[in-house]
């Protein structure tokens, strides 16, 4: 009986980027609330705290399914968890574009950010099975890339389509885009080649691979000193730049530099843009140097110090601005060599769980800084508005953005007590 052959390569990588678009979605809706926020705060009647906690609703439940969505990813399959996924985040859509109060705003994005939360899983569980080990660190950077690309048309884009027809209708249109991703998905993908006639990549990723349940993983990981550490320092990096780009940015630019609200958006989207080209470099120097500590130190070192400046110094000439905010994107590309770092932390068949450790480090940083600065705004707001939206001065953001610059400091403090594993995994 002939062997069954290996999928086509076109093929694994129509199946994973079907997965990708949905994980696209999801960086999409991350972000969007940046250049929304005079409507939001307007339609909800909305301080800065308020504001923050509505787009940080979103991560809450990004955070909390990390662990479930490993778990649903082994027991449903990709295919089911990104369909059921899909149905949900356009069902959260759908809410947040109707929600007539805060209620029902915060349920649009709790229920959006939980359903996101599985893409990136799902995709490398089909990784596991349609592509070759060569091709992970290619499918996940290309994911990172392609994520954040989404989030850049969250950006100017996004902000012009709303300035021509209000955030409701383009919201509500952008909610289609799951519901039709999810029947692509359901009548495309397929959890293993076996499925489709051909052979599987699955045995060669779990080969001799120890079994471990959930919460025993979870215990044996935080044995290793490397995995607290490292599941602390990502939320700086994510933290600055989802924190500014991701909510406060724009009504920052446009308050204290007299920019346009598209203008401020194509400002936050470089950010983005220097935050996706900063992932594949930091990460490829890290490889070549074969050492993760200096360079993920250096990373967070530039963005602490580029805060300082934002923050010390007077007022800076927009383009200054501009190159600072281009420098802590691409710094905060580092989040990449964090994942390998932590992965090579523990043993091979710990990695995944550590992984997992990891990222949810990564979304607790915007998780809190978001409505945290919006706090500090609030406490130090001297009464101004426009529109019936509040205006905050330059020095109340720096007070808010050293919040930013203060977890950077101390993840710079946590990386410096990391052990190097110079590119080789825990035996």
């Amino acid at each position: 009986m002939p062997s069954k052959s290996l999928p086509p390569f076109r093929l694994a990588w129509t199946i994973w980027g079907l997965g990708a678009a949905f994980y696209i979605f999801g960086f999409f809706q991350r972000v969007a609330p940046a250049v929304m926020t005079n409507e939001l705060v307007a339609d909800f009647n909305l301080t800065g705290t308020e504001l923050g906690h509505l787009s940080a609703f979103y991560f809450y439940s990004y955070v909390a399914m990390q662990i479930p969505t490993g778990l649903l990813a082994d027991n449903w399959g990709p295919r089911r968890l990104l369909t059921a996924g899909a149905l949900v985040a356009g069902l959260g859509s759908f809410c947040f574009a109707f929600a007539d109060g805060m209620f029902w705003a915060c349920t649009g994005r709790l229920l959006i950010g939980g359903s996101v939360a599985v893409a990136f899983v799902a995709m490398m569980k089909l990784s596991s099975h349609w592509m070759a080990l060569r091709h992970f660190s290619l499918a996940s950077g290309a994911a990172l890339f392609l994520g954040i690309l989404g989030a850049v048309f969250a950006g100017t884009p996004l902000r012009l389509l709303i300035t021509a027809f209000g955030w409701r209708p383009v919201m509500l249109a952008a909610s289609v885009f799951p519901f039709v991703i999810a029947g692509i998905i359901w009548v495309i993908v397929r959890d293993d080649p076996g499925e489709r006639g051909f052979s599987s990549y699955a045995a060669e990723v779990n080969a001799e691979k120890p079994r471990t349940g959930v919460f025993n993983g979870l215990r044996q990981v935080f044995t290793y000193r490397n995995t607290w550490l490292l599941s602390f320092a990502p939320g700086a990096l994510a933290g600055s730049v989802l924190t500014f780009a991701g909510l406060w940015g724009v009504p920052f630019l446009t308050s204290n530099y007299q920019v346009s609200p598209p203008k401020a958006a194509a400002i936050c989207s470089a950010m983005l843009l220097a935050w996706a080209v900063g992932g594949p470099a930091c990460g490829n120097l890290s490889d070549r140097y074969g050492r993760r500590k200096p360079i993920y130190m250096a990373c967070c070192a530039l963005i602490a110090a580029a805060w300082a400046l934002v923050i010390f110094l007077p007022k800076l000439p927009l383009i200054f601005l501009i190159y600072l905010l281009m420098l802590i994107g691409f710094a905060a590309g580092g989040i990449i060599i964090g994942f390998a770092y932590v992965k090579e932390s523990v043993p091979s068949h710990l990695a995944g769980t550590a992984a997992g450790v990891c990222n949810m480090g990564v979304m607790v940083g915007p998780m809190i800084l978001q409505p945290a600065v919006g706090w500090v705004l609030d406490s130090r707001w001297l009464g101004a508005t426009q529109s019936g939206t509040r205006i905050y001065d330059l020095a109340t953001y720096r007070s808010g953005f050293s919040l930013i610059l203060a977890w950077a400091v101390m993840a710079l403090v946590c990386l410096v007590l990391t052990r190097e594993t110079y590119c080789r995994q825990r035996s």
